[in-house]
């Protein structure tokens, strides 16, 4: 800035102190931030902790700075007015007249106006780049790295890993959007104050409606038939026998009224269902009730239930949507045994390892449940093979310590100690095989009073095809074995 420029200004940012503390907190965080900004188009500065530094903390500061301007002028102001009414100043020092025609001034406004311009765009430019960090998922992962580690570790492996988070957790629109910043705030104390939940509870209260999120890409109303279902399953003996079953799973969907399948009546708009949960992870349902569009309805509770009408008037009711049973679609954490069977199928651990689905299972299991560490893990793998398979350790070390850093991945991807998360916190609601899922309402024990009761036929949503067989027929007819 021209030096004509520059002496007015530092005169009228010199007056007082705080005037001066503010200037002087504006220009130096705006270098900071444009420093950042700079480092980081060149790539050198992707940490989360400096984005957050730069585009969310300096701001602030920025601001507050800028505040502390006029701020600083009004209580010069005042001082002065006190001074010339007790007599303690004959002369006061005016505040420059806005006089146009004189060239101090002229410059000074000028100066004042440039400075306006660059802050405003300064502004701009870290508020924007603000709200895109805050929408991010690195923000959501990272920033409050302990507090959401089993959250962001599921997720990067995930179906979902590509969308951000707040595509499902806050969706389109500013009413959620001002919502869930209001909600971070909150969150943010409980993690300042170290207040926060182990385990973070799973969002069943705030979360908004699938139809909002979700069913923005996943269309309920399209009908999408009969899809093959083939799980793989390693036996717990030496040789780790591979056990295929086949299911025909009838996925159905579609609003039309001859179709059938899981999403035919689940999704159907000529149906309302609403039900009451007994426990806050909603696993305990002893409450349902169905209301169709010719106006019938239809109370199922479940046999043994103490819930009286009065309890049932007085409880919070919930519409059923798609996140009552995809309660898990991103952050998917695996019990031992279906994490085991998936890296054996994957090949990223060899079944030509002895005993390993029964060794990784079990070590899996008890490391976890003493919320031990990764590197217990490998011990106990070790120990156990150098004492029972010793002859395998010494000739295959290479091939058992690849599987053992897969097994590892799998502790650290699913357990995390420092917030008590371990095998099953967060139960998932899709099928029966590992959580009642399903069979909360499709228990065969939910009836109404004129008899009706919750369908268990499992054909209703797939045909057994092939039941833990080594070489599915069905699949070798397939040519898919």
């Amino acid at each position: 800035m021209p030096r004509k420029l520059l002496v007015p200004l530092l005169r009228l940012f010199s007056r007082n102190w705080i005037t001066l503390f503010g200037a002087s907190l504006t220009t130096v965080s705006a270098l900071v931030i444009i420093a950042f900004l700079i480092l980081g188009v060149m790539g050198y500065a992707d940490s989360p902790y400096i984005a957050l530094m730069a585009f969310l903390i300096l701001p602030g500061i920025f601001v507050f700075g800028l505040l502390l301007i006029p701020l600083g002028a009004y209580v010069d102001k005042r001082q002065k007015r006190k001074a010339r009414e007790t007599g303690q100043e004959e002369a006061p020092l005016p505040y420059p007249t806005i006089d146009l025609n004189k060239s101090r001034v002229r410059r000074a406004a000028i100066g004042v106006s440039l400075l306006t311009v660059i802050n405003l765009l300064i502004i701009s430019i870290v508020s924007y780049r603000g709200v895109v960090y805050m929408d991010s998922s690195e923000f959501c992962g990272e920033v409050c790295h302990t507090v959401m580690e089993p959250e962001y570790a599921a997720y990067q492996i995930s179906p979902h890993s590509r969308v951000e988070c707040v595509e499902c957790h806050i969706g389109p629109g500013a009413p959620w959007f001002f919502r869930s910043k209001l909600s971070g705030m909150g969150q943010v104390l409980a993690v300042t104050f170290n207040s926060y939940e182990r385990p973070i509870p799973a969002p069943v209260e705030s979360l908004r409606p699938s139809k909002d999120t979700c069913e923005q890409c996943h269309w309920p109303g399209r009908f999408a038939g009969n899809r093959m279902r083939v799980i793989d399953r390693y036996m717990e003996d030496e040789t780790n026998t591979h056990m295929q079953t086949v299911l025909l799973m009838h996925i159905g969907g579609g609003h039309h009224p001859d179709t059938e399948g899981i999403h035919s009546w689940h999704v159907d708009p000529n149906k309302r269902t609403v039900y009451i949960a007994a426990d806050d992870r909603r696993q305990e349902i002893p409450w349902i009730q169905v209301t169709y569009s010719d106006g019938r309805v239809v109370e199922y509770r479940a046999d043994g239930s103490e819930f009286t009408d009065e309890e049932i008037a007085a409880a919070p009711k919930r519409v059923m949507d798609c996140i009552d049973c995809h309660n898990r679609p991103t952050h998917i954490h695996k019990l031992p045994g279906p994490a085991m069977d998936e890296a054996l199928a994957e090949g990223r651990i060899s079944p030509d390892i002895p005993f390993i689905k029964r060794a990784g299972v079990q070590i899996l299991q008890e490391v976890g449940d003493a919320l031990g560490t990764v590197e217990q893990v490998a011990e106990r793998l070790r120990e156990y093979y150098s004492s029972n398979h010793r002859d395998y350790f010494d000739a295959n070390r290479e091939q058992l310590e690849k599987a053992i850093g897969e097994i590892q991945r799998i502790y650290s991807t699913n357990v995390f100690p420092e917030m008590n998360v371990t095998w099953g916190t967060y139960p998932n609601n899709i099928g029966h095989e590992d959580f009642p899922g399903c069979f909360r309402c499709h228990d065969g024990a939910h009836t109404s009073a004129d008899g009706q009761t919750i369908a268990q036929d499992c054909a209703s949503c797939h045909n057994l095809l092939a039941w833990e067989e080594e070489n599915p027929e069905i699949l070798q007819q397939l040519g898919l074995n």
